[in-house]
């Protein structure tokens, strides 16, 4: 007998993580028909208004260009990148904008690596917060800080645990400035998700996922995305979920291994 399955999330693809084989555009029509909404990186990189003709529905992106949360001047510069992300942003439809401890290179690298956060760095952090809120406010759009991991991919960020995250993000409590909680950079630095989920959910803005090992689909590697999908139902989360995954082998099969995990039995959703 099959069961009854619903839905409760939408769900969206990184364009810069699948169907690399594609020029980007292509990649984002092919996502968008199989029924995802689309996230992004820099946009700075991209042809907006060919993005924007492309019929897709965009998730979220990188919210600025350049700058750090925790010094003077980079603060200032992340302020002003942010400011120039906005119209962008506004252009195709983006209603998150992803923001990290500091700028990163094209590695995933940070351009400031910082080996230790001090007090006068939270509370700088904190202020920017404070003033992307402000920004996001009069722009209607939401600022959304990631966690990342320091072991694997980017060594050297600071702020980049989740519950760094989550203390700055509650501490500055403003609508306009959410986590991008990213379970597959949370399972390498942290792990007991579920519990991490269920302390974060005021504060999520959006979900992140892939598998570990390797940065790729559900379903390749240790996290038991299933029970991840109804820890967050049960938590009352029903906003977006992007896959920001490598497919480990064919992209189409690394879509439908998503969908299906993140797919949730009828009889729960009727609790």
């Amino acid at each position: 007998m099959t069961m009854d399955v619903s839905q409760p999330f939408t769900l969206a693809v990184c364009a810069e993580m699948v169907f690399l084989e594609l020029p980007v555009l292509e990649r984002i029509k092919h996502i968008h028909q199989q029924g995802f909404q689309v996230e992004i990186w820099d946009w700075t990189r991209h042809d907006i208004p060919a993005l924007a003709a492309s019929g897709a529905t965009f998730s979220s992106m990188t919210g600025y260009v350049t700058g750090t949360l925790a010094d003077d001047e980079g603060a200032t510069e992340l302020l002003r990148t942010a400011e120039q992300s906005i119209p962008v942003a506004k252009e195709l439809g983006i209603p998150r904008l992803n923001l990290h401890g500091t700028g990163l290179d094209n590695k995933g690298l940070p351009v400031k690596p910082c080996t230790q956060v001090t007090g006068a760095m939270w509370l700088k952090a904190a202020d920017t917060l404070n003033r992307l809120a402000d920004l996001g406010e009069r722009h209607g759009v939401t600022f959304v800080l990631e966690n990342l991991n320091t072991e694997v991919d980017h060594p050297g960020v600071p702020f980049a645990r989740a519950q760094e995250v989550l203390e700055l993000v509650a501490g500055v409590n403003r609508p306009r400035v959410k986590m991008m909680l990213d379970l597959y950079h949370a399972q390498i630095g942290e792990g007991n998700l579920i519990e991490l989920i269920r302390r974060s959910a005021p504060h999520i803005g959006e979900i992140q996922v892939a598998d570990v090992p390797g940065r790729c689909e559900p379903g390749t590697g240790e996290i038991n995305y299933p029970a991840i999908a109804r820890a967050l139902y049960e938590v009352g989360y029903r906003g977006n979920i992007g896959l920001e995954a490598f497919a480990s082998g064919d992209s189409e099969l690394a879509l439908r291994r998503f969908r299906e995990a993140f797919t949730l039995p009828a009889e729960l959703l009727r609790r």
